[in-house]
């Protein structure tokens, strides 16, 4: 069976090569905006729309009247146009579906931060990477590139440069310390309590650096448009949230590679983060029309804690990792009053959400959320809270 497996590397690309990758973004983005334009235009002009074939079809065209389109590989201004078309498939599969179309629209250069090298174009030797029409750029080979290479990414974010393998590897199946099931709860305060009482502490990257980053969004709002300074400020926050994201998803890496290698079966709550962590509905009095007081503070705090947590990529993490060891299932539950069931004898015990401890007259006596961990893995074995429910 193969997977496809994807490694994120760090390039160290010289003074000159970075402008050059600067460069090479910068026409690639020219090259998806005047696509984007010219298909609004074919359907506002003609009704009909164009594609992907009649769109490459320019390419040469235009290599011909920008003869600067001459110094990128021309399977790159292929992918860009493959962008475009994707971006048009999503769009109309939205629309179709009923949900927010949101039709594509035109890309800055600030936010056209990769281009690719679908098929050639690409090779790594010695420790350094080749790139066509680019250079040798120094690249950290932090791991072993496994598999064949189908696609070369160059990836910006911020002052750093990454080059993203996409990998065809076969399944190396890998066989977990226990054959047991896990019940995962995933909180705020900790950010996972295992059905086994064991807890797994929420280390709130984002809460952390919160004043350095309101300290460099101050320092930003005091420079002049346009200016240099403003760049650099617009740098450092950038700098300090890709720091924030890096610690997380290490953190939540370390986690799901424990919990793969430990458990057979991994069983989660089946929550959505999204919707949790929308904004407060406005309140407004019936009478005279004035808005009441709706808790948008407090829940403004709830919701950056949630995101801040990272559940869904912790769940994201703990798939692929399971998908790749083969023997490692992860699996989703009903997280409906797995909160208030006890799980001792399976009454409805009403708890305040303040309210941290489980007590129940049969004597169960433990953490909430252990006890919901506890009803989370007592679902996926069978056990139904329905009548818990009912009564």
């Amino acid at each position: 069976m193969m997977l496809k497996k994807t490694y994120k590397l760090r390039l160290y690309p010289t003074k000159k090569q970075t402008e050059k990758l600067e460069w090479t973004l910068a026409r690639c983005c020219e090259l998806y905006n005047a696509a984007l334009q010219e298909r609004r235009e074919s359907y506002t002009y003609t009704g009909k729309g164009t594609n992907y074939n009649q769109q490459a079809m320019q390419l040469p065209e235009i290599k011909e009247l920008r003869e600067e389109y001459k110094e990128i590989h021309s399977q790159v201004l292929q992918d860009v146009l493959r962008r475009v078309e994707k971006a048009f498939k999503d769009f109309f599969k939205r629309v179709k579906a009923g949900k927010k179309p949101g039709y594509p629209r035109f890309q800055s250069r600030t936010r056209y931060d990769s281009f690719c090298y679908p098929q050639a174009g690409f090779s790594i030797k010695n420790g350094r990477l080749e790139l066509s029409k680019i250079g040798h750029s120094k690249i950290k080979l932090h791991c072993k590139v496994l598999g064949t290479i189908k696609t070369c990414t160059i990836r910006r974010e911020g002052g750093c440069w990454y080059a993203c393998f996409s990998c065809e590897v076969g399944q190396v199946l890998r066989t977990p310390y226990t054959d047991e099931a896990v019940g995962i709860d995933l909180g705020v305060s900790k950010l996972a309590t295992l059905s086994t009482g064991d807890v797994i502490e929420n280390p709130k990257h984002y809460r952390r650096a919160e004043k350095r980053l309101a300290k460099a969004g101050q320092a930003l709002s005091r420079k002049k448009r346009g200016s240099q300074r403003r760049k650099k400020a617009v740098q450092r926050i950038a700098k300090l949230h890709r720091k924030v994201r890096n610690q997380r998803n290490d953190y939540l890496h370390q986690w799901s590679r424990r919990l793969v290698n430990t458990y057979e079966t991994i069983v989660f709550e089946e929550i959505a983060p999204a919707n949790l962590s929308k904004r407060a509905k406005p309140k407004q009095d019936e009478q005279t029309g004035q808005y009441l007081s709706n808790g948008a503070s407090a829940k403004s705090g709830l919701n950056k804690s949630i995101l801040d947590a990272g559940w869904s990529t912790f769940i994201a993490f703990c798939e692929y990792k399971a998908a790749n060891a083969g023997t490692v299932e992860v699996v989703k539950v009903d997280p409906k009053y797995t909160s208030q069931v006890c799980s001792g004898c399976g009454v409805v015990v009403k708890k305040k959400l303040s309210e941290r401890w489980h007590s129940c007259e049969c004597g169960t006596e433990l953490d909430r959320d252990h006890n919901a961990a506890l009803n989370i893995k007592a679902l996926w074995l069978g056990r139904s809270l329905q009548e818990a429910q009912a009564s």
